[in-house]
């Protein structure tokens, strides 16, 4: 098991070796750096706190500072743990780079769903909406009846309705790697993935 932290920088297409066209995301995959290898014996847990992106230094709070310096890495943006396989060959200040994954790998990737604000029922849950004759002014995209009548006299909870869109965290659990171009920490994977670009990626072996 490993992991790594990326930036999602866009789609392309490339062909495989049957000539297909294969649309990929483009993931600038590290290279990040461990702050702190965490112990069943100290924390609890086995994991690796790796750090990525580097962040101006007068932008730090104090705290993340030492804890930075402590680590002899430079402050960083984004903070994640991940367990790996090889924790115990892991240094404080060692460099984990997109080379620890290669072509045809199936990896796991989360990351945030864009935020779509305030819609309504027929862009949020696909609703049809109201008749368009017979003298329908407002009920084009309403939501139509919500409840019953004088008993429950209630909505019911979860009921499908207008509302925040978007801004979810989302995982993929089997996404496949096309390409690792380790001299640029790029990854190239298969189809499209959640977030706008230049969004934060968890990137991790299943």
């Amino acid at each position: 098991m490993q992991g790594i932290l990326g930036i999602k920088k866009g789609m392309t297409q490339v062909f495989d070796q049957q000539g297909l066209v294969v649309p990929v995301t483009i993931i600038e995959a590290g290279p990040c750096f461990v702050t702190q290898i965490k112990t069943k014996e100290t924390d609890g847990y086995n994991s690796v706190q790796v750090a990525f992106k580097d962040k101006k230094e007068s932008r730090e709070q104090k705290p993340l500072k030492g804890h930075f310096a402590k680590a002899g890495v430079t402050p960083k943006k984004f903070i994640k743990e991940f367990q790996f396989s090889d924790q115990a060959e892991l240094k404080v200040g060692a460099e984990i780079k997109v080379d620890r994954f290669k072509a045809g790998d199936i990896i796991v990737i989360a990351g945030t769903s864009k935020g779509k604000g305030f819609q309504g029922v027929m862009k949020r849950h696909g609703f049809g909406g109201g008749q368009q004759t017979h003298g329908q002014s407002d009920r084009l995209r309403a939501p139509g009846s919500l409840g019953q009548s004088s008993y429950p006299s209630r909505v019911f909870k979860g009921l499908k309705m207008a509302g925040r869109m978007g801004n979810d965290r989302v995982t993929l659990k089997e996404v496949q790697v096309v390409k690792v171009d380790a001299e640029n920490n790029l990854m190239f994977v298969k189809g499209s993935l959640p977030g706008a670009k230049n969004s934060l990626l968890e990137i991790k072996t299943r």
